[in-house]
């Protein structure tokens, strides 16, 4: 699990975020870059995906465990919002994963540092 203060908390603040949207098969990401010294992650997992608390609680933690080992967003200024969109994520080898969210954080990092 991410830190206490890498995390949203409350709807309003998840709705705030209006910035650039990433896709993939597995899920969407929508990121702003902020003026917070870290990042903030949320991962929203519809009852749509799965009608199961434990699939869609499994998912959640298996993203957050993703992020957090990847360490790539550390001390970077970003709000993030993980949607997922298949219960395949819970399915995939976590080694899949990692490929994915590290080429989505790869992206971020690349258009939240270029300036406009």
């Amino acid at each position: 699990m991410i830190a206490r203060k890498n995390r949203f908390h409350g709807h309003k603040s998840v709705s705030r975020v209006k910035g650039e949207t990433i896709h993939t098969s597995l899920f969407s990401c929508r990121f702003e870059k902020t003026k917070r010294s870290d990042y903030r992650l949320a991962v929203v997992v519809s009852k749509k995906v799965s009608l199961k608390a434990v699939v869609r609680n499994r998912i959640r933690r298996r993203v957050f465990e993703t992020i957090r080992k990847q360490k790539r967003l550390q001390n970077i200024s970003v709000d993030m919002i993980v949607y997922v969109k298949t219960v395949d994520i819970a399915l995939i080898d976590q080694t899949e994963l990692d490929k994915q969210f590290a080429s989505v954080t790869k992206k971020i990092l690349a258009k939240i540092t270029t300036p406009h």
